[in-house]
Formats: C-alpha cells, sequence, structure tokens
C-alpha cells in the first residue's frame, strides 16, 4: 500500500520526531511511504482569519502535491479536518477544483483513522506500562469525527492504564490564530486544562493533534508539572519497542 505523508507546518518545523514515528510506524505494517515536497501549509492560518483568496491559492498546491497519491496520512486531525471540511466549500465556484478535492478527500486519513479503519489494526503488540490520558482535540472529534479511533488502539496496549480526561471535550485554547487574537481567554482556557490533566495524576498525555498538545504542554511546563506530553504515533512506537525488548527477555 503506497501512502504520502502530509507533514503539516507544525510536525515539520517543530516536533519532525512525531512524523518519524508515523512512518516508521506505517513501514511496520507494509505500507511504502513516500513525502511529496511540493506539499505546504494545508491553508487553514489563512482561512480562520478571513483570507479566503490566500487560503484558495494555497489549497490548490497542496492539491497538486497530493492529487497522485493513493493514500495521504497525516498526524493531524485539525489539518486534515481543513481539507475535509472547508476545501470543498473553499472551491464552490471551481468545480475542477472542487472534483480534485473531493477526490483527495476520499483517500487522506489522520494517523488513528488510518491505522483502525484502512489497515484494520487495532493491537500492535504495545506495552506502555504507565497511567495515561487522552485529550481529544476539536477538530479531530468535531470536523472528522475521530471518536473512537484513538482509545481503541490505546486500549490494546499492554500494561497501559487510561485515565479519562475530566471535560475532556472542553477546548485547549489553541485554535491556532485564537490564541494569537483571544489571549487571555486562551490562557484561562488551557489553565484549566492543565489543572483537569493534573488531576488525573496521570503520568503522560496523548493527544493526535501537536497544536494542542504543545499549547497544553507549555503550561504543564510553566507550571513545572510532572507529565510527558506524546503524541499518539510517539507512544505506540515507544510501546512497540518496549514490547519486542520485553520478548526478547
Amino acid at each position: 500500500m503506497r501512502v504520502s505523508l502530509f507533514i503539516t507546518c507544525l510536525a515539520d518545523q517543530l516536533y519532525p520526531e512525531v512524523g518519524e514515528s508515523v512512518v516508521r510506524l506505517l513501514h511496520r505494517y507494509g505500507c511504502e511511504v513516500d513525502f511529496p515536497e511540493l506539499q505546504t501549509c494545508c491553508g487553514q492560518p489563512a482561512y480562520n482569519s478571513g483570507y479566503q483568496d490566500e487560503a484558495r491559492e494555497v489549497a490548490r498546491n497542496w492539491i497538486r502535491a497530493f492529487e497522485h497519491s493513493d493514500y495521504v496520512v497525516s498526524p493531524s486531525g485539525s489539518c486534515t479536518g481543513m481539507v475535509h471540511h472547508y476545501y470543498p466549500s473553499l472551491f464552490e465556484n471551481e468545480p475542477e477544483w472542487k472534483a480534485k478535492a473531493e477526490r483527495l478527500i476520499e483517500k487522506t486519513y489522520e494517523f488513528s483513522q488510518f491505522m483502525v479503519n484502512v489497515l484494520g489494526i487495532k493491537d500492535l503488540a504495545a506495552e506502555f506500562p504507565e497511567k495515561v490520558t487522552y485529550h481529544p482535540s476539536c477538530h479531530a472529534m468535531r470536523l472528522l469525527g475521530v471518536r473512537e479511533e484513538p482509545g481503541t488502539l490505546l486500549a490494546h496496549v499492554k500494561g497501559l492504564e487510561l485515565i479519562d480526561l475530566p471535560y475532556k471535550e472542553d477546548c485547549c485554547g489553541f485554535g491556532g490564530t485564537f490564541a494569537v487574537k483571544m489571549a487571555d481567554m486562551s490562557e484561562a482556557m488551557v489553565c484549566e486544562k492543565a489543572a483537569n490533566v493534573c488531576s488525573t495524576n496521570a503520568s503522560v498525555l496523548v493527544g493526535t493533534d501537536m497544536g494542542c498538545l504543545m499549547n497544553i504542554g507549555g503550561r504543564l511546563n510553566k507550571e513545572n508539572k510532572p507529565v510527558r506530553v506524546m503524541h499518539l504515533a510517539q507512544l505506540l512506537e515507544e510501546g512497540v519497542k518496549r514490547g519486542e525488548l520485553a520478548g526478547r527477555k
């Protein structure tokens, strides 16, 4: 199976190790992964700021980068949600580009969606004996409908104790440009989210979007809270390595 990695701006610039974990896990299950170098931003920041013409031009470039891919997989529900939810309306008056966007939507997935719903993988034989809590990002949950997939993968990790995050569906306050435009409100929201994470006594916070994890992790770090922040792909890859090590003993 041929898969193209849509890395996203945040992962590419700040968290490349997340993309590496995704690639290694896909390789583990027989996927041939390529990286279209034409890819840039999906256009979400411009779109959310009201610059639809600029967002449309960026989106055209994204479509050009991936239009010949068999599958597109991303470690971000937010950016994948932008493609799925907003591209059709963005090209409402351009039938040719709208058709291209809709064809791409059918083969573009967030990482956990692809693992569970396309590859049919639920149990990676991973081992991660720690207390973990999961933050569902707004866009993955509300735009893409990613609700069960991350939990399904975590439930099959040996030794992992998944602790429910209080008010888990509340936004962390990042929201991309929202955190810049409404800084005081954003800070209040992330303080509340960090407090809820700490209330679980989990040693690890896991999620599917680095925007949320960067925001919550930054607050936890500022408060000197000993909580490790990980993308789901990172946790699973580390768990696979732990499982293999345990099997060799």
